[in-house]
């Protein structure tokens, strides 16, 4: 709308705290594709991680219901796991639908009785946040060698919604988590950027 929301001190830090530790970052928004520029130009402005991004389909009358959607295909169809989801309160009930466990959920503002047991509330600030997920045991890194490859621009990434279209996008933009053989030393991989040319190269 004009406006230039600030960001929420340590915001940005915990993002990189996951994608230090090799997770895919997924952004999500109700908002309608026209505004795409401004919340991309947004997110890269204020330095946050780069990661997938998908939008509604114009004005939509239900903007949770589509995020749902979206979310429940995009674990089905390309056998994506949550680990963690962060949101306002209006995402709970999202949440709660893709049967994630509360200690997967974290929402910013005061916790309430009423989503107290649904949720975990981020009532101290994203910093604080962070220094309790550097000792949490749902932080730790993924246990298998799978690289997920994000090529540079992923910011730009187109965002249909209907997922038919963009279930081939998806897994042509990132390697499907797939089990690994038992390694005596596996080790995470940071999520990379990297140019078209090496894209086929890592795929093979």
């Amino acid at each position: 709308m004009g406006s230039d929301p600030k960001v929420r001190a340590g915001a940005v830090d915990v993002v990189r705290h996951w994608q230090d530790l090799g997770y895919l970052i997924i952004y999500i928004t109700g908002r309608p594709d026209m505004q795409k520029q401004r919340v991309v130009s947004w997110l890269s402005q204020h330095n946050f991680p780069q990661g997938m991004i998908f939008f509604s389909d114009g004005l939509v009358h239900d903007p949770l219901r589509q995020k749902t959607i979206f979310l429940r295909n995009l674990m089905q169809e390309c056998h994506i796991k949550i680990c963690a989801a962060y949101g306002s309160m209006k995402d709970i009930s999202v949440y709660n639908v893709l049967a994630l466990s509360p200690s997967q959920i974290y929402i910013v503002g005061r916790s309430t009785k009423k989503y107290q047991a649904q949720c975990q509330f981020l009532s101290e600030g994203y910093a604080a946040h962070l220094a309790s997920l550097e000792f949490s045991l749902h932080s730790r890194p993924k246990k298998n060698n799978s690289r997920m490859i994000l090529r540079k621009g992923s910011f730009g990434l187109h965002s249909q919604p209907e997922f038919l279209r963009k279930r081939n996008h998806l897994r042509r933009t990132m390697s499907v988590q797939q089990p690994d053989p038992p390694s005596s030393n596996p080790k995470p991989e940071r999520a990379q950027s990297q140019p078209e040319s090496d894209k086929d190269h890592d795929r093979h």
